[in-house]
Formats: C-alpha cells, sequence, structure tokens
C-alpha cells in the first residue's frame, strides 16, 4: 500500500489529538523551562484574549507543555486547546501540537528536529503539518539574559479552506532569534521572532514575533502577558496579511 504525505502526517500525530491557538506560527521558545536538573518539567495556564484579525472575538484557551532534560538530551512537547467567539457567533476551536527534539553537540551549539501538525477554522488552515531540522546556536551565557539563533529547514504540507488555493507542498527556512531576561527573582520576559521565508519564492514569507512577561505571584502559579504579531505575505483569500493577539492568563509550573 502507498503512502500518500497527507496519510503520513496523520500517523506520525494519531496518537495526539488536535487542539488549540490561533497564531499561525508556534514560538518553540515559549516551551523552554530555564532548569539545570534532569528529569520532567512543565507548565499549564489559563487564557482569555482579545483579538481581531478580519473580526473582533474573545478566545479562551488552556496550553500544557512538557520538557524533559537528560544529559545532552532536550525533549519538548506542547498541547494546546482554544475556543473563540466572533461577534455574536458560536464559539469555535483550533488546534496545534508539537514535538521537538534537541541534542547539544557542543556547550554553545544544539541540532533540533520537530514535527508540528495544526488546523485553524479562523484563517482557513484546514490542516498544516510541519516536519524540520537545523542547528541553534546559544549567544550568551549570563544567568540575568540569554540570546539564541536558530537556523532550520522545514517540509510543509497545508490544506486552505477558502476555494481557491491549491494544496500546498513546500520547504521554507525557519530562522528565528530569540532572548530570555530575568530582571527579578519572580519576572521573566522571552521574545523571540520568526522569519520564515518558501525556499523557490522568497517574496512568500511569513513573520511571526511574541514577546510574553512572566510574573511569579507564589509558588508555581504566576501571572503571564503575552503579545503576538504575525505577517504573512500570502494568507488565505480573504484573510488580512497582519494579525495580532493578547493574551492575558495564569500560568502553572512545576519540576
Amino acid at each position: 500500500m502507498v503512502l500518500n504525505t497527507k496519510t503520513l502526517y496523520f500517523l506520525l500525530f494519531s496518537c495526539l489529538s488536535f487542539y488549540s491557538v490561533s497564531a499561525q506560527i508556534l514560538n518553540a521558545e515559549s516551551l523552554r523551562k530555564v532548569t539545570d536538573t534532569s528529569g520532567y518539567s512543565g507548565a499549564a495556564s489559563l487564557n482569555f484574549a482579545l483579538k481581531r484579525n478580519t473580526n473582533d472575538f474573545i478566545t479562551l484557551s488552556n496550553n500544557i507543555h512538557l520538557q524533559y532534560k537528560m544529559n545532552k538530551h532536550l525533549v519538548l512537547f506542547k498541547n494546546d486547546i482554544a475556543f473563540q467567539k466572533i461577534e455574536g457567533d458560536d464559539f469555535e476551536n483550533s488546534g496545534i501540537q508539537h514535538l521537538r527534539y534537541n541534542y547539544k553537540l557542543v556547550p554553545k551549539i544544539a541540532w533540533e528536529a520537530f514535527a508540528q501538525a495544526q488546523y485553524n477554522k479562523i484563517n482557513k488552515i484546514k490542516f498544516r503539518g510541519l516536519l524540520g531540522t537545523g542547528p541553534r546556536f546559544k549567544i550568551t551565557d549570563s544567568d540575568k539574559y540569554r540570546f539564541y539563533l536558530g537556523t532550520l529547514a522545514m517540509l510543509e504540507y497545508e490544506e486552505v479552506d477558502d476555494g481557491a488555493t491549491p494544496l500546498q507542498r513546500d520547504f521554507r527556512g525557519s530562522t528565528y532569534l530569540s532572548f530570555s531576561l530575568y530582571p527579578a527573582e519572580n519576572i521573566s520576559i522571552v521574545s523571540t521572532t520568526y522569519f520564515q521565508p518558501l525556499l523557490s519564492d522568497i517574496s512568500d514569507y511569513r513573520i511571526s514575533s511574541q514577546s510574553a512577561l512572566l510574573v511569579s505571584v507564589f509558588k508555581n502559579f504566576g501571572l503571564k502577558i503575552s503579545y503576538t504579531f504575525i505577517y504573512d505575505e500570502r494568507p488565505a483569500i480573504g484573510i488580512p496579511n497582519s494579525q495580532y493577539d493578547f493574551t492575558t492568563g495564569i500560568n502553572y509550573s512545576f519540576d
């Protein structure tokens, strides 16, 4: 039996349930939990968001991520679920899941590989699957601030539900610059900007920038505020090029 690309993606993610956020580019840096100890750690949050793209709408969402670290190995998994209400219409849900593996080659260089699956009815994304790999560079060593640069190549499979856009099977680049700041013991700031051009036509590109502020209120609980801006040079028909997302919520983390 010959399996097509869509079937391969489905089998890859069949053990997972599809849910979550409206962002078209996942900020993988938000998954990373800074820790020097091996084993499991993670976080969960409940969020409320007011957003605008083609309409004004509200979103209720929660997200869960797990991290496993052992020697030179790091595995990250994220599963989100979001429900969106658009100008009096019924709530609609969207989903995204992300699995990422890092292997530290030398102290400041790691190799990454990831797989991602998502759908988003608001943005007319029926299905988008990504497989990617590439190096990640640690630029600084300070405990108060950390800077990273990554450059990856990824295979993208996308079905858009706009009645006109054909099935997409393409290769994209994904370059990102990320920094984390720790101005106080209970405050952390994480910001990441991605640039993702189509390798066969760099005029077809996406840009995403997300910044998040996390303030610890008491043990394991904190207030999280994030802002995301996304620009897609060639979105689905009827979807604007630029979108923003302002979210605030409660975050629970564990080691």
